[in-house]
């Protein structure tokens, strides 16, 4: 008989212990914060042209910065962008 190791353990420990947890924690707080700004540029009517010249940047990178799974984003490129339709991008470290 083959025990699986996994069995009775939450979802987080599973990805914990396969070293997934922290990818899976990026992935997740990158795809809110892409749909956060798609939103925004939607109730403002702003296209991703007119959202890349606010935000001094090409269209390229704002494309990457709606792209919900590139996680490889500065703070800088997420303060601009939050700045644009008026709002402040903030982080925190929690327990």
């Amino acid at each position: 008989m083959i025990k699986a190791k996994n069995i009775g353990s939450s979802f987080d420990d599973f990805l914990k212990e396969e070293a997934l947890l922290d990818e899976a924690a990026a992935v997740a707080i990158k795809r809110v914060i892409a749909w956060q700004i798609d939103q925004e540029m939607k109730a403002q009517n702003l296209t991703k042209t007119a959202m890349a010249r606010k935000m001094h940047t090409s269209r390229a990178a704002l494309n990457r910065l709606l792209d919900a799974t590139d996680t490889s984003l500065t703070l800088t490129t997420l303060s601009s962008a939050a700045s644009v339709p008026g709002k402040k991008f903030r982080s925190e470290l929690i327990p």
